[in-house]
């Protein structure tokens, strides 16, 4: 596997299909960029998960947030690609995206993306 920034999401067989658990994961250093300024955009992704067939590995999950370093998203869309991109790789059974975005301009930004297993996977 690359330690180069990448899209690719690998994923491995859950080790307990037969069991609903739940994943937390806290990614403390994820950066985008503002679209309308340049500048950078700093938040903590947190992932919660139940997961289906197959759960992320963590390297290529760090490897895929770190791609969205150099380009330009406002919070809510790169929240909402990040639930989609890991629902259409995992199929979980259910999943939460937060996007806990550090303070700009006197704002934060918290922003929740959720996934019930309802939406129809043509629409990922």
């Amino acid at each position: 596997m690359s330690t180069r920034p990448s899209k690719e999401l690998e994923v491995v067989p859950n080790p307990h299909p037969d069991r609903d658990y739940m994943i937390e994961i806290e990614c403390p250093e994820f950066t985008a960029l503002c679209p309308k300024t340049g500048q950078p955009d700093f938040a903590t992704i947190f992932v919660k998960y139940i997961p289906g067939p197959s759960i992320v590995e963590l390297k290529s999950l760090k490897l895929y947030l770190w791609s969205f370093r150099d380009e330009g998203h406002f919070h809510e869309d790169v929240t909402n690609i990040i639930l989609n991109d890991l629902v259409k790789a995992l199929q979980p059974r259910y999943m939460k995206v937060i996007g806990k975005f550090n303070v700009r301009g006197g704002i934060y930004t918290t922003v929740t993306a959720e996934y019930n297993g309802d939406v129809r996977k043509e629409s990922l």
